[in-house]
This record gives C-alpha cells, sequence and structure tokens, in this order.
C-alpha cells in the first residue's frame, strides 16, 4: 500500500472509531517520518509529567535539589476513578523527592507530580525546557487543575455528560468552555513537539546524557500498560512510554527499541467523539493506528 493510501485508510478508521487523532511516528535512526495531523496543539493532560521529570532530574544534576530530600506530602484523598499513587492516600506521607520522581512518572500520581511542581513551578520547567532547546510544549500549571473537571461534579452513573460536555463544549479556534481543554490555558503539545522531547532524551541533544538517561528509565518503568503497550511489547522490544488522560482525551507517548537496533519514537494524542468513560476499543485504535504506521516505516 502507498504512503497516501494507507494514512487515507488510517484516518478512516479512527473516524469510524470516533476518534480524532494527531500522530507522529519517527524513525530515530534516519529521521523519516509519517504522520496524521502532527502539528495539532491538544492539551497535554499526564503527558506534562515527562517535562516535568527531565526539569526535577535536571535541576539534581546542577545541585539545586537533592533527590534524596524527604517531603511531607499531604493526601490527595481523591474517591472517584481514575487517580493513582498519593492522590488516593487518606494520611500525609513523607517521601523523598526521587521517590516522588518515580510516582509522577511511572504510576501517573499527580499529587506526586504536584509535589515536584511545588519545588519546580510550571513556568520554571517551561524555562528548563527552551534552555534545551525544547519548544512546542506549554507548561502553565500544575496537576491540581485536572482534579476539578466536571466528570468530579457527576456522580458515576451521569459520567456520560462529563463527556458530551468535553465534546460539544469546544470551538473551532481549540477555546473550551472546560478550562483543562482549552489550550489558550492548558498545558499543551503537539504531536511533533512530543516526539522532539522523546528524540532528545533518546539521541544526543542538549540535554545531559546522566539525565537523559535517568527520564528514559522513568519511562521504561511505566505501569500504565493498557493502551499503546500490548503493540509494542515483546520479548524482541522495550516500550518506554507516558500516557494522558482527562475527559475525552488519551494520548500516549514512547520509544520502541528493537533488538535489530531500530528505534522509533511515537506520539499519539486523541480526542474521543464518543460520550463514555470506559472505552478500551478506542485504547486499542490507537494501538493499532500506531503500529501500521511504524510498520510501514520500518519498510520503507
Amino acid at each position: 500500500m502507498s504512503t497516501e493510501a494507507l494514512l487515507r485508510d488510517l484516518r478512516r478508521q479512527l473516524l469510524d472509531g470516533g476518534l480524532h487523532g494527531c500522530l507522529l511516528v519517527r524513525d530515530l535512526h534516519t529521521g523519516e517520518e509519517l504522520g496524521i495531523e502532527p502539528d495539532t496543539q491538544l492539551p497535554a493532560a499526564s503527558l506534562v509529567k515527562v517535562p516535568l521529570a527531565l526539569a526535577t532530574t535536571e535541576r539534581i544534576r546542577r545541585g539545586e535539589l537533592d533527590g534524596a530530600t524527604m517531603l511531607d506530602v499531604r493526601p490527595g484523598r481523591i474517591t472517584t476513578p481514575g487517580p493513582t499513587g498519593l492522590s488516593r492516600f487518606r494520611h500525609p506521607a513523607r517521601i523523598a523527592i526521587d521517590d516522588l520522581l518515580y510516582l509522577s512518572t511511572c504510576v501517573s500520581d499527580g499529587t506526586a507530580a504536584d509535589a515536584l511542581f511545588d519545588l519546580t513551578p510550571p513556568a520554571r520547567v517551561a524555562d528548563i525546557l527552551h534552555e534545551l532547546g525544547l519548544r512546542g510544549l506549554t507548561v502553565r500549571h500544575s496537576m491540581r487543575e485536572l482534579s476539578d473537571t466536571p466528570v468530579e461534579r457527576f456522580d458515576g452513573t451521569q459520567a456520560h455528560l462529563a463527556h458530551a460536555l468535553a465534546i460539544e463544549a469546544g470551538t473551532s479556534g481549540r477555546g473550551h468552555r472546560v478550562p483543562q481543554l482549552d489550550t489558550t490555558r492548558a498545558n499543551t503539545g503537539s504531536a511533533r513537539a512530543c516526539v522532539e522531547l522523546l528524540q532528545a532524551l533518546w539521541t544526543p541533544s542538549k540535554i545531559d546524557p546522566e539525565v537523559a538517561g535517568r527520564v528514559r528509565g522513568l519511562m521504561a518503568h511505566n505501569l500504565v500498560r493498557h493502551r499503546l503497550a500490548p503493540d509494542f511489547s515483546s520479548d524482541a522490544t522495550t516500550w518506554s512510554s507516558k500516557t494522558g488522560t482527562l475527559l475525552n482525551l488519551r494520548h500516549e507517548i514512547g520509544v520502541v527499541e528493537h533488538a535489530d537496533g531500530q528505534t522509533f519514537a511515537i506520539a499519539v494524542l486523541t480526542e474521543s467523539l464518543v460520550p463514555a468513560g470506559t472505552q478500551p476499543g478506542a485504547d486499542a485504535l490507537m494501538a493499532q493506528v500506531a503500529r501500521s504506521l511504524r510498520d510501514h516505516l520500518r519498510q520503507l
């Protein structure tokens, strides 16, 4: 199948599956890439925890922070489905910065991420990204803002109403009545910006090699593996990634390293057009489309 025919077919599959998808797959050795709307900006949701981990680790390298420093963290006490780790704790905990990095990145713990944002505020994270030559990722706020969406205001039987609002209340300019989905107010990024970040972490760049290795290690131990991981994990591959989920947004970015040496950076950012919280078919479709792009690149 030609590249043009493949892209047409994948766009149709996404639409038929109720997804608006923005994807980019890049061969990190050759630079060849394939994508669908790779420059569209979308709210980043928990993907922002990768820039946060990078900025925190860079500050540890500079001696501005000590990873062994213990912090007293208040419990999140969140009872709605989704949040993990300290976000669901009922009592205060005393945790080292290094361990907060693990919880934030590998478990996608929003409360742990906010403890790190208290040390390195969003504006400082953005500044460090710019210092490292990374553009296209906007960091405006911590994770606390993501815990006050319409889904928290409805009971479990009405979650579809929150998703319907998320789908229907946007504007043509990507503004939104839900602040967390408004690209002028939210943390944002495009598939291309995410792939640029991954390339800077996996290949020589302005990022210190030790810092890049630390962040790669965190992503390799990501415990959220229901989305793209089933299509990119095997005995002959390593899949390192970070997911992001917020209302009708389903994202994942990652790098697949093959035993033969081929390495691909993958970013899949999607908006569901179906007003439902649980959509395993959407997760499977994301992986299928991303793998099709990767497979086509491998054959070029």
